[in-house]
Parts: C-alpha cells; sequence; structure tokens
C-alpha cells in the first residue's frame, strides 16, 4: 500500500475529497435554486379536482382504506422469512468444503430449528388459508 499524499487530497486536478465534495456542494445548490424558482414563479390555482387522487384516468369511488385479510400478511412475512434463510443455506453451500464438519452440524442445528418453526406455525394455523386461524 502506497501511504497518502496529504497535499494532492485537496487538489482540483486529482480525485479526491475536494473533487466529491464540490460536486455535492453544486448539485445541493443546484436542487435548492430550482426548488426556490419552481415555489416561487409556479402558478397557484386552487382546484378541488386537484385534490383528488389520480387513478390512471378513473374517478375514484369509494374509499382507499381497504381491509386486507390476515393469511395475506402472513404469506408475505413466512416468504420473507424462508426467502433469507434460503440465501443463508444458499451461502453456507457455498462454503460447505471450507467449513467442514462443524458448519455442517451449525447448519444442520439451523435447518431443524427453521423445521421446528415451520411445525409450530402450522400447528397454530398460521397456514390456513379458509376459516378463522387459531394463533393466540
Amino acid at each position: 500500500m502506497e501511504p497518502i499524499n496529504t497535499e494532492l487530497i485537496l487538489s482540483p486536478w486529482v480525485p479526491g475529497v475536494f473533487s466529491l465534495v464540490s460536486f455535492t456542494l453544486a448539485i445541493l445548490v443546484m436542487m435548492a435554486v430550482m426548488l426556490f424558482l419552481t415555489r416561487w414563479l409556479g402558478v397557484k390555482r386552487v382546484n378541488p379536482d386537484k385534490q383528488l387522487p389520480y387513478e390512471s384516468g378513473i374517478i375514484p369511488t369509494g374509499t382507499a382504506r381497504l381491509r386486507y385479510p390476515v393469511p395475506f400478511f402472513l404469506v408475505a412475512i413466512f416468504f420473507l422469512l424462508f426467502d433469507v434463510e434460503g440465501a443463508f443455506i444458499f451461502s453456507w453451500a457455498v462454503a460447505c468444503r471450507d467449513l467442514g464438519w462443524k458448519g455442517f452440524l451449525q447448519m444442520t442445528f439451523f435447518i431443524l430449528v427453521l423445521i421446528l418453526g415451520l411445525v409450530y406455525v402450522w400447528r397454530k394455523g398460521g397456514l390456513e388459508w379458509h376459516g378463522k386461524t387459531r394463533i393466540k
């Protein structure tokens, strides 16, 4: 590794901190100017139709607050849970030979805990789509 040359850090000719800071400041100033100009020069006409939500040209009817059934959320949570664990198991499979028996036993325990969690959710009725769920 080469030592950091402190004389070139603030040089405008060498990529470094100075270039990054100056670019960031230029972008922030441009954003502030554009936001100020649109707020100051923009035409402000209040109209009740402008306050309605836009639904692809369809006039909205009813409320947007729909109640989703609980199984939709349960399926989403289970998907995320098992998706993350699938990524963990895949990364273990890539390094399986390097980890040896210790890694194999740890992954066996991990999969066993997953199976026990799945059985628990199944027994509590978390996978039931119809009727009342028994989760308590």
